[in-house]
């Protein structure tokens, strides 16, 4: 870990990495709910004649969901839609996914935020989505060590992932943070490019149906195979910062 640090550091001209925070992406990082995400794209953009896979629905993630289905529309249908459009077809996207059974807590995240807090570090969550029962159980379930001032938006941000501006918001909502002051953690294609394109050091977690590959090839600086594996091995990427 030492070595990817050095050369984290020699890429950017940082001097050190010195966490601060550890900015959480939420679906497929802190839920295990992405397979729910993927049925409810597949039945609600069903609805407006769009034809949306579970393939789609992984490649996107973590993409502000007015901004997927503009994708979607102007691909499929050569229409240029505004946001309110995008809007109510994503109201029926988030009507779909709560009307699905409540998705687990991915597991590894108690232990690792247990982890984090005991250090002293921030923790954030940065998300491509708005939805405000989403933003609740966020709340309930990781009260001890997040509050709502950490938590960054679809609504938080104009361009959303893979652009950098989600997690540059999430270096201002730790306490006005420098990109060497944090850690990405993320599962997503899109969501790595947003990290690493902010300048974060990211860690990426392989929770889905993508090969490794997919994550590295977007600039990923550590790919993990589970959360529990980030978990266990979060005293040895801290020990490796000195």
């Amino acid at each position: 870990m030492k070595q990817t640090i050095k050369q984290y550091l020699e890429e950017h001209g940082f001097e050190a990495l010195c966490p601060k925070a550890v900015l959480f992406d939420m679906d497929g990082v802190l839920y295990n709910s992405m397979p729910n995400h993927a049925i409810a794209w597949q039945r609600s953009m069903e609805k407006f004649g769009i034809h949306m896979t579970e393939a789609d629905a992984y490649a996107t993630e973590g993409a502000r969901g007015v901004d997927t289905i503009r994708m979607m529309v102007k691909k499929q249908q050569g229409r240029d839609i505004d946001e309110a459009e995008a809007q109510l077809m994503y109201d029926e996207k988030t009507r779909q996914f709560h009307a699905l059974p409540e998705t687990h807590i991915m597991p590894g995240i108690p232990e690792l935020m247990k982890q984090i807090n005991a250090d002293g570090l921030t923790i954030g969550v940065v998300t491509g989505s708005g939805q405000r029962p989403l933003i609740n159980r966020l709340l309930k379930d990781f009260g001890d060590y997040l509050d709502e001032s950490h938590i960054v938006t679809a609504y938080d941000v104009k361009h959303g992932k893979p652009n950098p501006d989600p997690y540059l918001m999430g270096l201002q909502k730790a306490g006005n943070l420098n990109p060497w002051e944090a850690f990405v953690v993320e599962n997503a294609p899109l969501g790595v490019k947003a990290g690493v394109s902010a300048r974060i050091f990211t860690l990426a977690v392989n929770t889905g149906p993508l090969a490794n590959e997919v994550l590295e090839s977007q600039g990923a600086n550590i790919v993990f195979p589970t959360m529990i594996m980030l978990s266990n091995k979060w005293r040895e990427l801290m020990a490796s910062l000195s």
